[in-house]
């Protein structure tokens, strides 16, 4: 089976890519658990001073797997990041909770505090799970035809697990982003903040990694501490507890989709999101 994420050095820069260009590098529990593993590995090495987190193909992520061939949402793996027990044999909101705490809220904040910086070198597709993958990164550099998207509230749930949204997008684009559903490009998430470069496709991956390496010279220790300073201050904003009321708020929209429509995701499959893509 081909690996679903690699992992490659390039002097002081760790290169992560999740490599399943055929589904868009949508993520299931197998991703997460290797991206896990990779960003381990980095933090591991003394010597890898930044890490990159790239997209195999086409598209750097068009979020969570809901359809393919590979989907393991009912499969276990060793848990991480919440201490919390296995979703397996679980039912109801007790199952998806405790899988959703685990693979994707929790998993992200634990990559978010990842003592060496990221930079997220994203092309294409970065759609709900997408922007969670881009946004524990602490630098963004976009290809110009990157676009961005949180369509969730078609299903009706307010956001993605990692509602990070007010603080990353401000509270007024926020709403839009999520009222409508639309994409924004890559120059409009540089206007407001979310992007830090936009770069042509072709430059995308040389631009990435002459600002890897220009940060790779600081020292250490330092990006360490200053990536925690920028990570209080906005938990001190409030981002971490936010997450946490809106998780709650998630798991409600699952569970009144299963009374509903008998389905937690509204009876929406990708081919449907596509189709109801502007």
């Amino acid at each position: 089976m081909t690996e679903v994420v690699l992992y490659e050095r390039r002097e002081r820069v760790a290169l992560v890519t999740v490599n399943r260009p055929r589904y868009r590098n949508a993520q299931n529990s197998a991703v997460t658990y290797a991206l896990d593993a990779a960003f381990t590995r980095a933090v591991d090495d003394d010597d890898v001073a930044v890490i990159v987190l790239a997209g195999a193909g086409d598209h750097f992520s068009a979020g969570h797997d809901i359809g393919t061939p590979e989907r393991d949402a009912d499969t276990s793996f060793p848990r991480r990041a919440a201490l919390w027990w296995d979703h397996t044999g679980k039912a109801g909101a007790d199952r998806r909770y405790s899988r959703e705490l685990e693979v994707y809220l929790g998993m992200c904040r634990r990559w978010r505090e990842m003592p060496k910086p990221a930079v997220a070198m994203v092309q294409g597709a970065c759609v709900a799970g997408g922007l969670m993958l881009a946004w524990v990164c602490d630098l963004i550099v976009a290809a110009e035809d990157a676009f961005f998207a949180d369509p969730v509230l078609r299903m009706g749930i307010p956001g993605v697990e990692y509602f990070a949204h007010p603080w990353v997008l401000g509270p007024r684009f926020a709403r839009e982003v999520l009222f409508t559903g639309d994409r924004f490009d890559a120059r409009r998430a540089y206007e407001i903040g979310m992007v830090n470069r936009v770069v042509p496709r072709a430059e995308l991956e040389p631009a990435t990694f002459a600002l890897a390496a220009r940060i790779a010279e600081m020292p250490a220790f330092g990006l360490a501490l200053a990536k925690r300073a920028v990570n209080q201050c906005e938990d001190e904003m409030g981002m971490r507890a936010g997450m946490d009321s809106v998780f709650g708020l998630h798991h409600v929209a699952h569970a009144h989709n299963v009374e509903v429509s008998k389905d937690p995701l509204a009876g929406l499959d990708p081919a449907a999101m596509k189709r109801a893509a502007p």
